[in-house]
């Protein structure tokens, strides 16, 4: 839906409190980083540090991300997980276990191809599509970019809080580094203590207060400029960035990562982009978020150039006295707003991560009624306030922090430039001399500034690899213990023909009631089945296999949710069940909700079933009574149960009804060409349907154990009977997650060998 100028103007100044608060907030500390590895020796270095970082805020948030990354989306959707759910819809490279071809006919998951098939993309797309290596190539990418965006949450607060405390220093005697840091613990307390609230409740705020903070910015930056040394504008030449690096040698190129800390928070307006659109951002920074930098940054300079001992508070020394206790406040809401951004990042990482299946279960609150992407994860939102109060206590100055501050933005941005580039390959078909020019220059660019921070590793820098390490380990564990888990799964599932050989009663006493049994297959009946079987002394009327998938979209609409599949013949009553979501999609439905959803689905699944074969009926009848036509009479939909099939046919029209696949979303035919009381096996089945309802719902689990084979590696036991089976024991039990009441529930226990 095309917006309007006023709404789009409107969702721009929205933009500036949820994606440029850590941008915003970069003034505070960039220059006391940079000029404490480069000691100010003549106006060379304020010039040729000034110049670097106008061009790398030109470079970098502006030219890559403003007009380039943006435009690869996913249905409006950013982030990393959205470029390889895009990549995954058009050259098969994921690794989820579970997906059909189905999924393409969801509205969501059609892409729009500007050209034609191109043989170069067809190229890539074989070569990603037969290769696994790289399909686990892509996959680790995602999760490692993923993970340092987790690293970032932890140090994005310690240093904006830490740096807008600091500015007391030299204002209020008496207040030393130890108060500095005790103010800093007492607002990283508050500021993840009203978490749980929800950010609806202040978000109203966050627009206004940054709206506020970049006008300041502006304005001191103007009043120094004017006041200190216009001259600073000769750092649009580059060429003060080539004297800056012969004069200084290595201690420029290690100047670089305290340079790179003017473009944290850049993956910032890729990844946040679901809650605005692309022209929103564009206008936001274009007009507002990048000249106030640039001319914020400019008035530091010229500040510098009459005081060049100045280096260490340098934002708060550059703000004239009677506007310092009103800036320091704008400043101290900044930083906390920025803060907040990060830290709703990383909880809808983490929810995306869940719902792809590469993060174990835990538990999520929906903060509002409204937008269903705010969202309150208890865990990790205490272990980031744990970890980022330890980071300011151990650190205790923000240029200490500020050496493992950017190295995994960095690395974000280059897993972005990689993913953006296969984008350009595969689905924009752009100029293959364009493709090489992105990864080029982007990713130059951004390995210089990654191998200056990877040589502060020694001096905070191991940190926040060591957080992306370990939370990479634990996304990659449990994927591949959930892909071996499926497999086992379909290994073990149950032959067709051993249900029918069983007869409708399936060899045990039918009572009234609807039993759903959840399962991770989406073809084939679940060996928990069996198990249920020989364990029950009776089974359920009804007998529905659920199927709860992600699949590679960001939403699935509500009328595409189901998919509906009979198995076996009429008289067993028994359905498969697909219901789908996608990786933002919030499952807020209680389970009351889904039962009524799900039997008002599969009821028009039944109408639907039932008009086709009167339809498909009619038709034979009236060629068989023409002559010239020879037409052989296909089976009833009702002993076409064979599972071993995808649950949808990959043909269309007649083909595809004849397998007795439907889903809910085909629009049903007009009452008149058939109802229930003109079709009496409708009319039973849905009456029995209705009583089985009314006897009520029994949730059949199966609560599992995986091991792994006697036969397998050494590293393959240790990673499955140890490491992903302590993830299963710690992470949110599947009852919860379900949302399923536990007076119904019944749990099987089962041992899956991998």
């Amino acid at each position: 839906m095309e917006l309007t100028m006023l709404s789009t103007i409107a969702m721009a100044f929205q933009t500036l409190g949820v994606v440029y608060g850590d941008m915003g907030t970069s003034p505070l500390y960039v220059f006391s980083d940079v000029f404490s590895k480069v000691p100010i020796k003549s106006e060379v270095e304020i010039l040729g540090a000034l110049s670097l970082v106008m061009y790398t805020i030109a470079l970098i948030p502006f030219a890559k991300y403003v007009f380039i990354v943006l435009k690869a989306n996913d249905n409006g959707e950013g982030g990393t997980f959205a470029l390889y759910s895009l990549i995954c819809r058009y050259a098969k490279v994921s690794l989820l276990p579970n997906q059909q071809r189905v999924d393409e006919d969801i509205s969501s998951f059609r892409l729009k191809l500007p050209t034609s098939e191109l043989e170069r993309a067809m190229f890539v797309k074989d070569c990603l599509e037969k290769k696994p290596l790289f399909k686990n190539i892509i996959l680790f990418l995602v999760l490692m970019g993923t993970s340092m965006v987790i690293g970032d949450g932890i140090l994005t607060p310690s240093m904006s809080v830490m740096s807008a405390v600091s500015g007391l220093q030299g204002q209020v005697p008496g207040f030393d580094t130890d108060a500095v840091v005790l103010v800093s613990i007492i607002v990283l307390l508050l500021l993840f203590s009203v978490q749980r609230f929800g950010t609806g409740k202040v978000g109203f705020m966050f627009a206004p207060i940054l709206g506020l903070w970049f006008i300041n910015l502006g304005s001191i930056g103007i009043y120094n400029i004017v006041k200190y040394d216009i001259s600073v504008v000769r750092a649009f030449n580059p060429v003060y960035i080539y004297l800056f690096f012969q004069t200084n040698g290595m201690k420029a190129w290690s100047a670089l990562g305290g340079c790179v800390l003017c473009i944290t928070g850049a993956e910032a307006m890729f990844a946040d982009l679901g809650h605005f659109s692309v022209k929103s951002i564009q206008v936001a920074f274009t007009a507002v978020v990048f000249p106030c930098l640039l001319i914020a940054y400019m008035g530091q300079a010229a500040f510098l150039m009459k005081n060049p001992l100045a280096v260490e508070r340098i934002f708060y020394d550059s703000v004239p006295g009677v506007l310092f206790w009103p800036v320091f406040v704008i400043a101290t809401l900044a930083a906390m707003i920025a803060s907040q951004a990060m830290i709703s990042a990383t909880f809808s990482c983490i929810k995306q991560a869940m719902a792809l299946g590469c993060f174990p279960r835990i538990k999520i609150i929906h903060t509002s009624k409204k937008i269903m992407g705010q969202i309150y994860i208890p865990v990790m939102n205490w272990f980031l306030m744990v970890m980022c109060i330890i980071i300011v206590a151990t650190f205790r100055s923000t240029n200490d922090i500020a050496n493992a501050y950017g190295i995994a933005e960095v690395g974000v941005m280059m897993v972005s430039t990689v993913l953006v580039t296969l984008v350009m390959l595969l689905i924009w078909q752009t100029n293959l001399f364009l493709v090489l020019c992105f990864p080029i220059l982007f990713g130059a660019v951004e390995f210089a500034y990654l191998t200056a921070v990877l040589s502060k590793i020694q001096e905070g820098g191991w940190l926040p690899l060591a957080f992306s390490s370990l939370f990479l380990c634990i996304m990659y564990t449990w994927n591949y213990g959930s892909v071996l888990k499926y497999q086992s799964e379909m290994r073990g599932k149950i032959s067709l023909d051993f249900i029918l050989d069983l007869g409708a009663t399936l060899g045990t006493v039918r009572v009234p009631g609807i039993g759903l049994v959840y399962n991770e297959l989406v073809q084939g009946i679940p060996s928990i089945f069996g198990q249920l079987l020989v364990t029950l002394p009776a089974m359920h009327s009804t007998i529905v296999f659920v199927c709860i998938k992600y699949i590679p979209v960001p939403y699935v609409p509500l009328e595409e949710r189901f998919l509906f599949r009979r198995v076996g013949q009429k008289d067993y009553h028994m359905f498969r069940c697909v219901a789908r979501y996608g990786y933002k999609d919030v499952r807020k439905e209680d389970h009351g909700f889904f039962e009524q959803l799900l039997v008002e689905s599969l009821e028009k699944f039944l109408r639907r079933e039932a008009q086709e074969i009167a339809l498909e009926t009619s038709t034979m009848e009236a060629e068989r009574d023409d002559i010239s036509v020879v037409s052989e009479v296909p089976q009833s939909p009702a002993c076409e149960g064979d599972l071993q099939t995808p649950l949808l046919s990959d043909q269309r029209s007649g083909d595809h009804n004849r397998m007795g696949t439907r889903d809910d979303s085909s629009p049903v035919l007009p009452s008149s060409s058939m109802s229930a009381e003109e079709d009496p096996a409708l009319e039973y089945e849905l009456e029995a349907l209705r009583e089985a309802m009314a006897s009520g719902f029994t949730y059949l689990l199966a609560h599992g154990d995986v091991r792994a084979r006697k036969e397998s590696f050494f590293t393959k036991k240790f990673i499955i009977n140890y490491f992903y089976a302590f993830l299963r024991r710690n992470c949110r039990a599947g009852t919860a997650t379900l949302k399923v009441p536990h007076s119904n529930i019944m749990r099987v226990g089962m041992t899956y060998m991998v």
